[in-house]
């Protein structure tokens, strides 16, 4: 996995749980790719789950782009997304989608995603998610992320959950380790767009 020298400051990774139902798969495997994470020292990793958060249904009365929020859930959720500098959205498909919460975990913001790099894990039966992953990255761009080529898909997930942990083969892992260097890569770049620097 790419390293870089000690005395470049790590930069923030936030994985998010799209899946809030009861019984789901997606924490556990958030849980196995922050120990994946955890080996990239270019990142500081964190967890986000979309059930922990509890975002209602979006009920700001302005656009979010004007970033004139009036309610302290939206506030702390700015926060989250302002201070990250990379993204790795891990979500089952859903009748050839991505979760609603997801959907409007997104829509709470506008100026907070801009030039960050999206990855995305998906998991699923046959189809592994990858349904899910393709919507989702048409939204992404539009919040003017950069949604990168390396995902991880995960088929028959359910087979790989042991007393609910996830066991992942080595093509996941494998798949993992590209992804990051990826993304690593990726953010790099785009917090110096972000601060003007080339």
């Amino acid at each position: 996995m790419a390293t870089e020298p000690s005395s470049v400051a790590p930069m923030t990774l936030t994985t998010v749980v799209a899946s809030t139902r009861p019984g789901r798969v997606g924490r556990s495997v958030a849980d196995w790719f922050a120990g994946q994470a955890a080996g990239c020292d270019q990142f500081e990793s964190r967890i986000v789950d979309l059930r922990e958060l509890a975002l209602p249904f979006f009920d700001e009365p302005h656009p979010p782009a004007l970033q004139q929020y009036t309610k302290g859930h939206t506030r702390e959720w700015s926060r989250i997304v302002e201070a990250s500098d990379a993204f790795v959205f891990i979500t089952p498909e859903y009748n050839g989608g991505f979760p609603a919460p997801l959907k409007n975990a997104w829509d709470y913001l506008v100026v907070e995603w801009r030039h960050k790099p999206a990855a995305f894990i998906s998991y699923g039966g046959v189809t592994a998610g990858t349904r899910a992953v393709q919507m989702a990255k048409q939204v992404v761009a539009n919040l003017r992320m950069l949604p990168i080529g390396p995902t991880v898909s995960i088929p028959f997930v359910s087979e790989l959950v042991d007393g609910g942990a996830f066991r992942p083969g080595k093509i996941h892992e494998a798949a993992s380790e590209e992804m990051l260097d990826e993304l690593a890569r990726t953010a790099r770049v785009m917090q110096r767009l972000r601060s003007g620097t080339h």
